[in-house]
């Protein structure tokens, strides 16, 4: 696409980067490195058979709820977001919100991946519409355009998955057997395994589980004998990694309720109270957790979102399109109760923390020293910014308060969390805002302008830390 100078793209190569040694922070130590994304929601069999979109909406808009929250902020019909206008139509009118994203982090993502996949620097908006959707129809019609090719573009060394305990993994399996380039793990993902809010659909997600893991689940012991059996599959497929999403962690000192008898009353269609439920959830999960460390596993816990919060859209739309938000839900005591309850017996594996209200941004990042050991390091870890924190405040909020409250030079580093195959550009969003806060402490005279150590830290979170946290081998595929 041609344009004259006043067109050119505000992200430059120095975009974000507000001082000469956050540039050569920057340009010289993180911009290079691979990518290591340790949790997003890519769609497996998207990867393994290495799809090519046909539209850039395909590609860009489809399952975006990022997008869909402000298209519908600025009044534009669900006819043009998830309902039955044409890819065309509905790129327009993202083209159209986009001016109007301005101070949102769509609005540098947005001209970001336009611009590192497609080399399109114009600003996005409906005049340029037509032009940005022709060009990126046109490179999407070619080979290194394709999934496996789109990842290779940003240097994606390792992805992960979120898997359901009821999943096949059969995609991995094949796409190991076939792809000596890029691996592709999966992770275990068991919120439904704990979901008793509803009975009736937790019932029909055990007869799903009782198939898969061909074991009859009859009682509680049959329920975690199932989910050990399928975490065992997990394993011999490469896994070596957990997920769970959830309000907060709950902790209960005392066998409060009978387990059995919550079980059996579930199982027979009747409803728990608030406290049985937590206790459920409480139970199932601290008998997982002791599985993972068995295996050597790393456990994820993304906590405070308030989900499904609009139940009229839930009805029309289904969940995950876009009615969720951050939660203030307590916090610190059940946490550090249920990662006691796991240390005692000296179950407790290396473990990811993630917030998503940034009020609880000290807690967390309190949190995770207690219960580092000295056996491994950064053995927890107070994740990256997730979610509605993604953005340069959250971000830098994030790392501000790893730096204070622990050791931000332990730190793994950014995520993806997409189901976006064109959003990998925020590990390079998050790599210039570390570069520009570490740098800018250079400029005050707070740190010494030593560039190889400082570059180190820097290298080290961007990716040698993750390299060095994980188990990510080709090794680990015994099926």
């Amino acid at each position: 696409m041609s344009q004259t100078s006043s067109q050119k793209s505000f992200i430059t190569e120095d975009f974000l980067l507000q001082s000469e040694f956050a540039k050569i922070l920057y340009h010289d130590y993180a911009k290079d490195l691979p990518i290591i994304d340790y949790h997003n929601h890519l769609p497996p069999h998207e990867i393994r058979s290495n799809r090519q979109f046909e539209t850039i909406s395909q590609a860009w808009l489809a399952g975006d709820h990022y997008k869909w929250r402000a298209m519908r902020t600025l009044g534009v019909s669900e006819k043009y977001i998830t309902g039955k206008a044409s890819d065309k139509e509905k790129f327009e009118k993202w083209a159209f919100t986009v001016p109007y994203t301005v101070r949102n982090p769509l609005f540098h993502w947005t001209h970001l991946e336009l611009q590192r996949y497609f080399g399109i620097e114009e600003y996005l908006s409906e005049k340029s519409a037509t032009a940005v959707y022709e060009a990126c129809n046109h490179n999407l019609t070619k080979e290194e355009y394709r999934t496996c090719g789109l990842l290779k573009k940003m240097k994606v060394e390792v992805v992960c998955t979120t898997d359901d305990p009821i999943d096949s993994l059969e995609d991995h399996l094949k796409f190991h057997q076939e792809n000596s380039e890029l691996l592709m793990f999966p992770a275990f993902r068991p919120d439904k395994a704990f979901a008793v809010e509803n009975p009736e659909s937790y019932n029909q997600y055990l007869s799903r589980l009782e198939q898969t893991s061909n074991i009859s689940i009859k009682t509680y012991d049959d329920l975690l004998e199932a989910l050990k059996k399928r975490i065992e599959y997990f394993h011999q497929s490469g896994c070596r990694l957990a997920d769970h999403g959830l309000e907060q962690l709950y902790f209960f000192e005392k066998e409060e309720f009978n387990i059995e008898e919550l079980f059996k009353r579930v199982h027979s269609n009747k409803n728990l109270n608030t406290q049985e439920i937590q206790f459920f959830k409480f139970k199932i999960l601290q008998a997982l957790c002791r599985e993972y460390h068995a295996r050597g596993w790393v456990q994820q816990f993304h906590l405070g979102a308030i989900r499904n919060t609009n139940t009229r859209k839930l009805t029309e739309l289904g969940p995950d399109t876009g009615y969720d938000s951050i939660g203030d839900f307590d916090q610190a005591r059940a946490l550090a109760g249920f990662l006691n309850s796991l240390d005692q017996s000296d179950q407790l594996c290396k473990t990811i923390l993630y917030n998503l209200n940034p009020r609880d941004n000290e807690v967390f990042a309190t949190m995770v020293g207690n219960f580092n050991d000295g056996s491994v390091k950064g053995k927890l870890q107070f994740g990256s910014g997730w979610w509605y924190l993604d953005q340069i405040d959250g971000m830098e909020k994030q790392l501000n308060a790893l730096s204070n409250m622990s050791l931000l030079s332990c730190f793994i580093g950014m995520l993806t969390d997409s189901r976006s195959f064109l959003s990998f550009p925020r590990h390079e969003y998050f790599r210039r805002i570390l570069c520009n806060l570490i740098g800018a402490d250079v400029e005050k005279g707070l740190l010494p302008a030593d560039e190889k150590w400082l570059g180190k830290i820097v290298s080290d979170i961007c990716y040698f830390n993750a390299k060095n946290y994980f188990d990510f081998s080709p090794d680990n595929f015994q099926v």
